[in-house]
């Protein structure tokens, strides 16, 4: 299962990558926002300044909501680096501008979907990536994991090769059940990544160990 992180901030992705486990990016509008990134010219320098820190595909988002607009952001967005992955919301024009994509050669990332259906539409499109939003499926008493199973089961039964690419994903409890449902990749803050190094028993293990090599230390040059 791939590791891409869902952020727009820089300290935190080079944190990532240097942690060694991870593949890719994912941003959004509001990740943009959220850093103080606006305009075109300087979000773009942005997705490059992310491309030049990973090694794996960067999800970059069309604002557009029509047809024409998404391709023509598209296309733009495909061609500033070989890594990034037009990112297109699941509606009646997002699913003509991914089918245009896949026809194109351009790798695809249907984001804000929230069922099988939406799901399958986007798989026979030709979407690289289907993002369904576990989290906030969660927050509306919605069991998020199951569209995973779902998803999962229909693209396994009819060969889809667009790959499950979870969202949404809050903790680190979503981050293992989502490699239990077999999805392709998870995208999640950086805390809920480093939060699956933790256990009590390591720490107390390791704690442990130092303090006996000490004991052992301190013996031998008494």
């Amino acid at each position: 299962m791939k590791f891409f992180i869902d952020t727009a901030n820089l300290d935190q992705i080079k944190e990532a990558q240097d942690l060694g486990v991870l593949d890719g990016v994912t941003t959004n509008p509001s990740l943009m926002a959220k850093e103080g990134i606006a305009g075109d010219e300087n979000v773009i320098a942005h997705y490059l300044k992310i491309c030049e820190i990973v090694d794996g595909d960067v999800s970059a988002e069309v604002i557009s909501t029509d047809f024409d607009g998404m391709v023509r952001e598209g296309e733009k967005l495909a061609a500033l680096h070989p890594q990034i992955t037009v990112k297109v919301p699941m509606t009646k024009d997002g699913i003509k501008a991914i089918k245009y994509f896949s026809n194109k050669g351009i790798k695809t990332n249907c984001t804000l979907v929230f069922s099988p259906g939406q799901a399958l539409l986007a798989a026979k499109a030709g979407a690289t990536y289907v993002s369904p939003f576990i989290g906030r499926l969660d927050d509306v008493s919605f069991d998020g994991m199951e569209l995973i199973d779902q998803i999962v089961h229909i693209y396994q039964t009819y060969g889809f090769a667009t790959q499950v690419l979870a969202a949404s994903v809050r903790h680190p409890v979503h981050i293992i059940k989502c490699a239990e449902a077999g999805a392709d990749v998870v995208t999640c803050p950086l805390s809920a990544i480093t939060a699956l190094l933790n256990h009590p028993l390591t720490d107390i293990g390791l704690k442990k160990f130092l303090e006996d090599h000490a004991k052992a230390a301190a013996k031998q040059t008494a």
